[in-house]
């Protein structure tokens, strides 16, 4: 497996992160430096992360784990989705609470749902790990192209949503949370039926 493979592995495997991370510029009013720079650093650590678990997992427990991603990405994809989606819709009635400190739930960057996101969204690249394995990859090489590309695509996404976020705050974060859902409604559908 050459550079060139290994950089289109990583755009691919990318793609989730920037799905969500346009998702978390959308929820935000105009994405401050450290807002733009928070999906990069969680989104890119967590791509490089799974790979190097899985190369040193081995297929045995590759295998096991490829039984249930599907639906771990899918339950966290769809429940942190729902919720955006139930508070773009209480924000178009109307009924948007003012906004705490940086801990609160509402703060779509906080740790608990980055690191959420950055799980969910990372999950198939353990497979991806049993491949580098199986074509003798040179893993360090591996794992930094993986995870810068997923670093700068992430924070392109944050920038694009939050262009679009701060004139459609409601519908955006409606559509911001229907991208999640269907992002993990994709990743098992994928499993069930194509794998």
């Amino acid at each position: 497996m050459g550079l060139l493979e290994i950089v289109l592995i990583a755009v691919g495997l990318s793609m989730d992160a920037f799905a969500v991370s346009i998702s978390l510029g959308l929820s935000a009013k105009k994405p401050r430096p450290v807002e733009i720079l928070l999906p990069g650093l969680y989104f890119g650590f967590f791509q490089s992360l799974m790979p190097a678990a899985g190369y040193f997992a081995g297929a045995y427990s590759a295998q096991k784990i490829e039984k249930i991603d599907h639906w771990i990405a899918l339950v966290l994809l769809g429940f942190i989705g729902g919720k955006m989606i139930k508070d773009g819709l209480a924000r178009k009635n109307g009924e948007d609470q003012k906004e705490t400190e940086a801990g609160n739930a509402k703060n779509p960057f906080g740790f608990p749902r980055m690191l959420v996101l950055a799980v969910a969204t990372s999950i198939d690249a353990l497979a991806v790990g049993i491949t580098f394995a199986f074509f003798k990859v040179h893993l360090p090489t591996a794992l930094l192209i993986t995870g810068a590309t997923t670093f700068v695509i992430a924070m392109g996404g944050v920038v694009i949503g939050g262009a679009f976020g701060t004139r459609y705050k409601a519908k955006a974060e409606c559509a911001g949370g229907a991208v999640l859902v269907l992002i993990g409604i994709k990743i098992a559908a994928g499993h069930l039926f194509f794998s």
